[in-house]
């Protein structure tokens, strides 16, 4: 598949990349976010939750590990907001039950390439880079397969 590649100069950018990668997502979607601390994989997330039009506040999930925004009132999908950051391996993973959630929504995993792929046989992985000591920060995203 062909990456696509976007610089993002301001945080809005990188929400309106979301909204525009949310008009490709559909119920039973995973989206891997790849990336260091900083790189935006939040606001993306809050991109991604405003285009599907899901209720509720997009945050870091860090701490809970997982959050759940139910479907707004056009009857898309929900969204699935994941931080595996902290998980310890595939069976934490397992735990959260992500393979029942995609039936209804879109997952969305921070920090997800290597553990998550495994959840479909097809999934949108972005990739955040920021450049040093700026704003700026750059996506490359594509659909990739393998994986159940």
């Amino acid at each position: 598949m062909t990456v696509q590649v976007r610089t993002l100069p301001e945080v809005e950018d990188t929400e309106a990349l979301g909204r525009e990668l949310a008009g490709a997502l559909a119920a039973g979607d995973l989206v891997i976010l790849d990336g260091p601390l900083g790189a935006g994989k939040t606001a993306l997330t809050r991109g991604i939750a405003a285009g599907l039009g899901v209720t509720g506040r997009v945050s870091s999930p860090t701490f809970i590990i997982a959050r759940e925004h139910a479907p707004g009132a056009d009857g898309g999908p929900g969204l699935i907001h994941v931080d595996a950051y902290r998980l310890g391996g595939l069976g934490e993973l397992d735990a959260l039950d992500l393979d029942s959630d995609l039936a209804d929504s879109v997952v969305v995993v921070e920090w997800g390439e290597g553990v998550a792929e495994r959840l479909t046989d097809r999934h949108l992985h972005v990739k955040l880079t920021r450049a040093a000591g700026s704003d700026v920060r750059t996506a490359e995203w594509e659909w990739r397969t393998g994986g159940v």
